[in-house]
């Protein structure tokens, strides 16, 4: 009966065995996918060489996309220049352009002074500074009637030293006949005169009475009765008939 009762000395030693061929079968299986993976991963490998060119292949991919987005980024519209508008410069009524400058009052200066002619005063200015501005009165002129305290006014002419010259049209005092003729012993000053008592003294038209008024207002006025001789017009037998009908 012992006989037919397996060894167990033998049974361990089967075990052992078997499981001793089952590890090595599991580490050989092992080895062989540890080999399969290596090779396949070896064909994956490119090599120096290959990695060299996929980096460029890389650095080249990633310079056109650069581009492209470098190409597409927004860009600021040009925005159009505005133009100002210019300012419309007004134009001067004539109104306007007759009345006394910002810089004050011009007058015209004549008679018995020693730079007659056309002065610009400041706004408010009297007679006594026109005469002043004009140089003063002459030696041994006086200013007569004359009101040196009133105000001037743009573009007013002040005769200095000489009368009042009479109203147009009306005849001195024992005129008869013809109103502005001076009456005889009263000859006509040629610094207050107007051109319609000039146009009716003898041989003196319109024109040539014109032409003493310009003469006067040109030179500031007349110094001596011989100055009349410069008009043009006016030689020595037309002065000979007005030497003795007018004066200064």
């Amino acid at each position: 009966m012992e006989d037919s009762l397996p060894d167990a000395s033998g049974i361990g030693r089967k075990g052992e065995q078997e499981k001793a061929a089952g590890g090595g079968e599991r580490f050989a299986g092992r080895r062989r996918t540890a080999d399969l993976l290596g090779e396949r991963l070896g064909r994956l490998n490119p090599g120096q060489p290959g990695a060299r060119a996929l980096a460029v292949v890389g650095l080249i991919a990633a310079l056109i996309a650069g581009g492209y987005l470098w190409q597409s980024r927004p860009r600021p519209q040009p925005v159009a220049d505005v133009i100002a508008p210019t300012p419309m410069t007004p134009v001067a009524s004539p109104t306007a352009l007759a009345g006394p400058t910002s810089a004050g009052v011009t007058v015209h200066v004549a008679g018995k002074v020693r730079r007659p002619g056309v002065v610009t005063l400041p706004a408010g200015a009297r007679v006594a500074d026109a005469i002043r501005a004009a140089g003063g009165l002459r030696p041994g002129a006086g200013t007569g009637s004359l009101n040196l305290a009133r105000r001037v006014v743009d573009g007013e002419q002040i005769v200095v030293g000489v009368p009042a010259a009479p109203q147009p049209g009306a005849a001195p005092p024992g005129a008869p006949g013809v109103p502005g003729v001076p009456a005889p012993g009263q000859p006509l000053d040629l610094n207050t005169a107007t051109v319609e008592q000039f146009d009716a003294l003898p041989g003196v038209g319109p024109v040539l009475a014109q032409r003493i008024v310009e003469y006067r207002t040109r030179n500031g006025g007349f110094r001596s009765v011989e100055q009349l001789q410069e008009v043009t017009g006016i030689g020595e037998r037309r002065y000979a008939e007005l030497k003795d009908l007018v004066r200064v």
